[in-house]
């Protein structure tokens, strides 16, 4: 078995991590999920694609000939802060960890990975969706080693101000970045959190109808965690002549539903929504980045 990449994880661990460091990692993956097999006593069915944006995955069978899902990442991409996550939820909405195989390689409960909540229609999704980001807020471990959202967006601030001298941005990247100056002064929760959660990251399962997956777990206030949900089917919404009131219905109706404070998962939403188009930008990415940067406008 070749165990080649699939290109999402090429272009997006190289967008993440820098050119170089993808690359290397990259060229020695074979050996890395061969190993991870190996230590695990896993026999390989096949990759999955696009499969996950930081990691591979393939569906194995365990020695028992169980089924499971093997992950292997780059530890630049924090495998062991995923792996503390899903310890610390232990399948209470979330994909349950199975074990460890070597550094990097997860063994996880297998799901189906071609059914996700974007195959519910629009209004079910979000429902389920809700549903399942609710479990995953509860109190992190004791000593434990998340990041916290005010170190993560510290560090992307960086890169968004650079922003600032472009005409066609620098509206959006001012008003995003005074958003999280305000939010951050103001956070009070730290609650464990997904990190990334969003329809595509919510799998159908066997033990229970809908599990999160592919956890970027940090510490903090729920409006963050769900600031990404808001602008899922982003192109659907930029596409539709009501898009701009859908967006900011959407925004009320999370929040709401879970009791989040409005403008909190406003202003979030503004800033993950900037950050990722300006991103985008810088990558080159110009028909994401117009499509975020305009959801954005919205705001």
């Amino acid at each position: 078995m070749g165990f080649e990449p699939p290109q999402r994880l090429v272009r997006v661990l190289g967008e993440t991590y820098g050119e170089s460091a993808a690359a290397e990692w990259l060229e020695r993956l074979p050996e890395h999920a061969r190993a991870a097999l190996d230590r695990g006593s896993l026999e390989a069915g096949r990759v999955v694609a696009p499969g996950g944006r930081s990691s591979l995955v393939v569906l194995v069978r365990r020695s028992d000939g169980s089924p499971a899902a093997l992950k292997v990442a780059p530890p630049f991409a924090r495998p062991d802060r995923e792996r503390d996550a899903l310890a610390h939820w232990d399948g209470w909405g979330a994909v349950r960890l199975l074990g460890e195989a070597g550094d990097g390689g997860l063994v996880l409960e297998r799901l189906h990975p071609e059914v996700s909540l974007r195959s519910l229609p629009e209004a079910k999704a979000l429902l389920e969706a809700a549903g399942t980001v609710r479990k995953l807020w509860v109190e992190p471990p004791a000593g434990h080693g998340f990041e916290s959202v005010a170190g993560r967006t510290a560090r992307q601030v960086p890169a968004m101000e650079r922003h600032r001298a472009d005409a066609a941005t620098a509206g959006l990247t001012e008003a995003a970045l005074a958003a999280r100056e305000e939010l951050v002064a103001g956070e009070s929760e730290t609650l464990l959190l997904h990190g990334n959660f969003r329809q595509g990251k919510v799998l159908a399962g066997d033990r229970a109808p809908w599990l999160a997956v592919g956890p970027e777990p940090l510490v903090g206030e729920r409006a963050y965690d769900l600031a990404r949900l808001v602008r899922d089917r982003v192109e659907d919404l930029v596409a539709a002549s009501a898009g701009a009131s859908v967006a900011r219905r959407r925004v009320n109706k999370l929040a709401d539903s879970l009791d989040v404070d409005r403008e909190r998962l406003r202003g979030w939403t503004l800033f993950r929504a900037v950050e990722s188009g300006t991103r985008a930008l810088t990558a080159g990415r110009r028909q994401d980045a117009e499509l975020l940067l305009e959801f954005a406008s919205w705001l």
